[in-house]
């Protein structure tokens, strides 16, 4: 078949490591994010919702076999953000549903031994939260809730306190005509800062995650970290942030650096603080299993690994490991592959566990942005590098993304642009409707119009046609789900080769239980690898547990460690005794 012949010469070295090794449940778990509104509609109105999520459980557990699930924000809003704008911390927005729901859905992950774990939306509320009105009227109590100043005058002109820039575009600054200052927004208008330097804040804040835990929940998503602390004023001003000269678009965050309102020391004490109440909740009501905190901060690694704790404190099991989502495109290299993962790998401290994340509700599907040909690739990936998985909803079947036309947007990041620029901050194509069958609106809803349009090539790829192929995404998903469950990928040693700048694998092993070995090519031609010359005292044989779609590969067939054929762009995975290595 003129397959190029890979002559084994390594040109990196190996890491040797042991993996941490211990016995709560979220080490090596897979973790799998549902946005809820279009996971599962139960009542037709287009918008997915909690009793659509619970009839969905046996899909969860059952069929994928995963540990826990978050849900991107439910709770009652305005819906200006879909749901980050939030005007009661504590209630159910009606589209998902009640807090009974909540508490049914809690119960019945329960009994099948799923967790569930909700967002936390810690930095912002809605303009519309009871809250934020008592503030605009300086209300006793409620008077510094959310970060207020009277701006500052230039030439007889009153400005906005500093230069700070929106998320979402233009001053971060808006003027209440109520109050007579101005408010601070790190996102969209109708996202008001709340102010950690409030001790009112910070305690109900605690509360909001003792009243969840509470109905039953397992921990929590924290939204947007690097945002909740700004500097303090310095004479009653606020700082202006210093421009980054990567952009000449003034309204473009980018356009500054960010010393002043991201990634303040106080927001790592905060993370502390947050750990310390889950402790204290599974403490006093006598729980076995630990409540987990995980994070969201795209931010320098340093920043991450701060997220862990330090010598005093314990901070978040799972800060998302973003090296690899936010460096690696469809041309991107093994060599590439491998400098991001190695990256957040090699700083980890040694009794930490490390996670994998390669998809969410704000980035490109993991089908769009690395290619359909290397989905499978980045899922063996995802399920066999060591530590926790966390995927994205329909990522198990390479859903891709849909096209959104400018008149159909609703995604506030991309309604603040232009119908020129909007495809560059969209974030609709990756949360339209999950693709379950061929029926109206992919199976979602029983409403042909929902909320954003289904995939006009649902007939194509859902997952009722995928549970009846001989070989499907979602049954490679599977697969290594049900591999992870074993004893060699949760306790197994870690040894990583770059083959060449295209050609990576791993061995996971674990002494008298068994070895496996991972080979992700990435060339865009096929490949004969020679495991051999790469890794010493290999069984002979291996078995494959599952193979990329391209290949021809049966799984539980058996292969010779030295003639290992893998097309463009395919990755495979194998197991052999290690009673019989040579």
């Amino acid at each position: 078949m003129g397959h190029n012949i890979v002559l084994v010469i390594v040109i990196s070295f190996a890491i040797g490591l042991v993996v941490a090794v211990d016995e709560h449940w979220w080490q090596h778990a897979n973790f799998y994010q549902i946005y809820p509104r279009s996971f599962k509609d139960s009542d037709g109105d287009g918008v997915g919702d909690l009793r659509g999520i619970m009839e969905k459980v046996s899909y969860l557990k059952k069929d994928l076999g995963l540990d826990a699930i978050w849900l991107s924000p439910i709770f009652k809003s305005p819906m200006a953000d879909f749901g980050y704008d939030i005007s009661n911390f504590t209630d159910i927005h009606h589209e998902f549903g009640t807090i009974a729901d909540l508490e049914n859905l809690a119960q019945e992950c329960k009994r099948q031994n799923l967790k569930l774990i909700l967002d936390f939306v810690p930095n912002h509320s809605s303009d519309e939260h009871p809250y934020f009105t008592k503030s605009e009227k300086r209300e006793a109590g409620y008077e510094d809730y959310y970060v207020w100043h009277p701006g500052k005058m230039v030439n007889g002109k009153r400005e906005p306190p500093s230069n700070w820039i929106s998320v979402f575009r233009g001053s971060a600054w808006q003027w209440s005509s109520v109050r007579e200052e101005y408010y601070l927004h790190q996102f969209v208008v109708k996202q008001p800062d709340l102010n950690y330097r409030s001790a009112k804040v910070v305690e109900d804040m605690k509360n909001v995650l003792r009243f969840w835990l509470e109905r039953g929940v397992s921990g929590f998503r924290v939204d947007a970290l690097p945002y909740l602390f700004e500097s303090e004023m310095v004479n009653g001003v606020y700082p202006d942030e210093p421009k980054s000269n990567d952009t000449d678009d003034p309204d473009n965050p980018t356009y500054l650096l960010h010393p002043y309102t991201q990634n303040l020391d106080e927001t790592f004490d905060m993370v502390y603080q947050w750990r310390a109440v889950l402790d204290e909740f599974k403490a006093s009501n006598h729980l076995e299993e630990d409540l987990i905190l995980m994070i969201e901060a795209y931010t320098p690694l340093e920043n991450i690994i701060r997220l862990y704790g330090d010598a005093e404190h314990v901070g978040a099991q799972i800060p998302f490991n973003f090296e690899v989502l936010s460096n690696i495109f469809k041309e991107s290299t093994a060599k590439d592959f491998y400098t991001y993962a190695m990256r957040f790998y090699n700083a980890l401290p040694v009794d930490q566990f490390a996670n994998w994340v390669l998809g969410n509700h704000d980035n490109k599907r993991v089908a769009s942005r690395l290619g359909v040909q290397r989905a499978d690739l980045y899922t063996i990936a995802l399920n066999t590098l060591p530590g926790i998985a966390v995927t994205y909803n329909g990522d198990e079947l390479a859903m891709e993304d849909v096209y959104i036309p400018w008149e159909d947007t609703v995604d506030p990041a991309a309604c603040n642009s232009n119908p020129r620029d909007f495809m560059l901050y969209t974030r609709d194509p990756v949360r339209t409707p999950f693709q379950w069958d061929d029926s109206v609106s992919a199976g979602f809803s029983t409403n042909p119009k929902t909320w954003l349009p289904v995939s006009p090539y649902y007939k194509l790829n859902n997952y009722k046609l995928q549970k009846s192929a001989p070989r499907s995404h979602v049954k490679i998903f599977k697969s290594l789900v049900r591999l992870r469950k074993q004893r060699t990928l949760r306790e197994g040693t870690f040894d990583i080769k770059l083959i060449d700048d295209n050609l990576l694998a791993y061995r996971r092993e674990l002494e008298n239980v068994s070895t496996i070995v991972v080979i992700l090519n990435f060339h865009k031609s096929a490949r004969t690898v020679k495991l051999s010359d790469a890794f010493d005292g290999l069984p002979l044989e291996f078995e494959i547990i599952t193979s990329s779609l391209q290949t021809n590969y049966v799984d539980g067939s058996v292969l010779e460690r030295d003639q290992i054929v893998l097309p463009a762009e395919a990755g495979i995975v194998l197991e052999g005794n290690v009673k019989y290595g040579v």
